[in-house]
C-alpha cells in the first residue's frame, strides 16, 4: 500500500447542514494537500454520501463520520454511519422520480466504491486516482 500523504477525519450531527458543512471541509482539505482539480468531484463525492448516510444510515442521536484520505496514488472518501443493515442499493430511477441518483453520481465520479460493514454500522467508500488518464475517465 502507498505511504499516507494527508489525512481527515470528523464526525458530524445528523442533520442537512453537517452534509453543507463536510462538503466545504472537503473541498477546502483537498485543494491545501495540492489537488484544486479535485476539489469540486471530491466535495460533490462527500455530498452524495453523506447525504444518504443521513437519509438511509444515521439513527437520532448517533453521529456519522467523514474521512479523507490523500496518497500518492488516490483520493479516498469514506462516509460511516450506524445503520449496517442498510446498505446502499444502486437502482436506475425512473425519469419522473427526483431521487435515486446519488450511487449513480459516486459511480460516475470514483473510479471505484463500495462498502464495509464495521462492528456497528457500516463505511460507504469512494476512490479517486490523482493521475486518471482521459481514457479512463468515465463515459470517456
Amino acid at each position: 500500500m502507498t505511504a499516507l500523504q494527508a489525512e481527515d477525519c470528523l464526525d458530524y450531527t445528523p442533520n442537512a447542514r453537517s452534509v453543507s458543512l463536510a462538503r466545504r471541509r472537503t473541498a477546502r482539505l483537498v485543494a491545501d494537500w495540492g489537488h484544486a482539480e479535485l476539489a469540486g468531484d471530491a466535495a460533490l463525492l462527500v455530498s452524495e454520501l453523506a447525504t444518504n448516510a443521513l437519509r438511509h444510515g444515521c439513527l437520532r442521536g448517533r453521529l456519522f463520520r467523514v474521512r479523507v484520505v490523500l496518497n500518492a496514488e488516490i483520493l479516498r472518501i469514506e462516509v460511516s454511519d450506524p445503520r449496517g443493515e442498510r446498505l446502499p442499493n444502486p437502482r436506475l430511477p425512473t425519469d419522473a422520480e427526483q431521487c435515486g441518483r446519488r450511487l449513480l453520481l459516486v459511480g460516475a465520479l470514483a473510479d471505484r466504491w463500495g462498502t464495509e460493514l464495521r462492528t456497528v454500522g457500516k463505511t460507504v467508500w469512494a476512490e479517486r486516482a490523482l493521475n486518471r488518464h482521459p481514457a479512463h475517465a468515465p463515459g470517456g
